[in-house]
């Protein structure tokens, strides 16, 4: 299964964790709000790819049934994957910044579509998410 890396919209209670990537030049998105999540390492899985980077970014490990959603999509000839979670509100206590970005914050869903500064394939990925009807939303991982 080939793949190049995943992300994952975590929502924490209604609003999603967010990161502002670090302001770098050359970094793509530079300064830019993300969402937890990155490359492939050796064979892992999609799902095991966007967990492990979402720990390593946010400290918090978030179980595979707390995962509802999962689409692939290509991007420039490369599939990435992309995932949605939920948690309680609660499990931001367990959050522990990593060394990526600059801050990571809690957003309203709204802010992070339309914000500037977000990235943009991500901003469309989840309006695909939520473009689906609410039966079609949680599938089988």
């Amino acid at each position: 299964m080939g793949f190049e890396g995943a992300k994952l919209a975590l929502y924490l209670g209604g609003k999603l964790a967010v990161i502002l990537r670090d302001d770098t030049p050359g970094l793509p998105f530079a300064d830019h709000w993300d969402l937890p999540g990155g490359g492939r390492e050796g064979e892992e899985t999609p799902l095991a790819c966007a967990l492990r980077e979402c720990h390593e970014e946010l400290g918090i490990a978030v179980p595979e049934d707390a995962v509802i959603w999962q689409g692939s999509f290509d991007e420039a000839g490369l599939t990435k994957w992309f995932f949605v979670a939920h948690l309680p509100a609660h499990a931001e206590a367990e959050i522990v910044f990593g060394n990526e970005g600059q801050r990571w914050r809690l957003m309203e869903e709204e802010e992070f579509l339309n914000h500037p500064r977000a990235v943009p394939a991500f901003q469309d990925r989840l309006r695909v998410y939520l473009g689906q009807s609410g039966a079609d939303k949680i599938k089988a991982i």
